[in-house]
Order: structure tokens, then sequence, then C-alpha cells
């Protein structure tokens, strides 16, 4: 591994605690990926509480429609989302998505988000503030999210994104004082990996945010460890599940989750990190 990066002042980085984020499903597989990828609220909630116990203080999630696909439906995630919170709200952060996935666009992502009202979201930057045409429209989006108290986690793909968000921060388009951020590793349907970025350069930009910052790590199949021993070792925070990847370190399949979850628990605690609750991971939003 190459030696760690010092962290920047103003940075949350280097202390021992660690957020291990579960992702549990996403939008795209099913199945035939793995059996025992959860798709249904009740099977939500059976994996929620697994990947608690195994020592994740938060989960990113999606649901499905009646045919098992990507859904933003307001109504279908209110009542799934109030299942979870009753179920795990007290132990894990529960973080809705807004991912487009090739189905949806903007304004059907915003109805999802304005309708719902979560306290905890995750937004590809992307998808919301693609070019400076978008900077006024984005900047009340999001400030209007904010300001209701939401906890943004924002979704980076790439160092030239990071570069982008660190801009935006500097200009006072993204609201608050303390921003997190998910830095992305791989790709869907794409397997070519001499284009994928080191954790290096994705902390290079960060170098000038003007704000107190968190980040956390995800990446696609075997990336996914990778990534995750760079967050362990540098400050950084962990999200993994089969929304990403459904195998072990040795290319076998996952039994499920949790072992996912359980390994990453290890793998931090051999970097002197400790596994923390939900309210630690709420603070490192804003």
């Amino acid at each position: 591994m190459p030696p760690a990066l010092p962290a920047p002042d103003r940075a949350e980085a280097m202390d021992s605690s660690i957020v291990i984020a579960a992702a549990p499903n996403g939008a795209r597989k099913t199945k035939i990926d793995h059996p025992h990828l959860p798709l249904t609220t009740k099977e939500l909630i059976e994996t929620a509480i697994s990947c608690a116990n195994a020592g994740a203080s938060m989960m990113h999630f999606h649901i499905r429609d009646g045919k098992g696909r990507h859904s933003l439906d307001p109504e279908h995630y209110r009542r799934s989302l109030s299942e979870l919170e009753a179920a795990v709200g007290d132990r894990l952060l529960l973080q809705v998505t807004s991912e487009a996935a090739g189905i949806y666009r903007q304004p059907e992502q915003i109805e999802l988000l304005q309708r719902l009202a979560p306290h905890c979201l995750s937004c590809a930057l992307r998808e919301f503030i693609r070019s400076a045409d978008d900077l006024e429209s984005g900047s009340l989006f999001f400030s209007k999210l904010y300001d209701a108290g939401a906890l943004i986690q924002y979704i980076l793909y790439s160092p030239a994104e990071v570069a982008w968000f660190v801009k935006l921060c500097q200009q006072g388009v993204l609201p608050g004082s303390k921003h997190f951020m998910l830095f992305v590793f791989g790709r869907y349907l794409h397997r070519d990996d001499t284009d994928i970025a080191s954790l290096d350069e994705y902390l290079l930009p960060l170098k000038q945010h003007p704000w107190p910052y968190s980040w956390m790590v995800c990446g696609f199949d075997q990336h996914e460890f990778e990534v995750a021993e760079g967050a362990a070792a540098r400050g950084g925070h962990i999200r993994v599940g089969f929304e990403n990847n459904c195998c072990r370190p040795d290319g076998s399949q996952a039994r499920n989750n949790s072992e996912q979850d359980s390994y990453m628990r290890s793998l931090a605690e051999t970097y002197g990190r400790t596994s923390v609750d939900r309210s630690y991971a709420a603070a490192l939003h804003r």
C-alpha cells in the first residue's frame, strides 16, 4: 500500500472512529446476482439488523417496484423508510438514494426529495449540477434541503468531480460549512481498470477545500477492498455491500451483506479504527 497522505488540518480524518455504511442492494442487481440480495422491505429490515450487528452504523438503500425495478416513488419510499426506521432507526442512519440509474430524470429525482423530505440522503453531484448553467438552480435545490435539516452526502465519481465540488464550496454554491463526500471507484458495466484513479488523486483537490469535511469510499468488485483499506489507513470511512460487490477478497461469493460489514470492521481494527454508532455518522454531514 502507498504511504498515507498527511491529513489536511480541516479534515475530520485520522481519529480512531470509522463509519461503516452498508449498501445492500443498489438499483440494478437482482436475485440472479445473489440469492440474498434484499429487494423487499422485509428483506431490507432483516439485512439492516444483521448489518448493524456486524458493525455498520449507516445504511444506504434502494427500493424496488412490484417488478423488482429501481424506484423513486415517494410514497413507496415513505412506507419502506417508515418500517425501517421503526425496526433499526435507533441503530442505523438510514440514507435514501436519489440515483437516476438511467431510468429517471432530474425533475423526478427532485420530486422524490421534495415530497419525501428524508433526514439523510445521497446525491450524485453530476446529476444535479452538471455545468455552470446549473449553478443557480443547483444551489437553490441543495440549500432548501440543507435548511430543512437534511444530512447530504455528495457522490463524486472522479478526481475532476472532487475538484469541481471544492470549487462550488469555495464559491458558496453548496450550503453549510461542513461536508461529507463519497468517492466511487469503478462503475457499472465497465470492466476496464486502466482508467480508475487512485485514492491519492481523489484526495489531492481537498487541500483547497475551505471547510471541514469527511470522506467515504466505495468500489466496484475487487476495487472495494483496495479502496477500503486505503480509507481505513488514511482516516476515511467505508461503504460496502452487494450494491457494488457480492464477493470476498478471494473472489468467492460472500454469504450475505453482513459478512462484508464484519470483514470491514476487522480490517479497520488493524489500523486502530473502531466502528461507531449512528450519531457519529450523522455528525459527519453537518
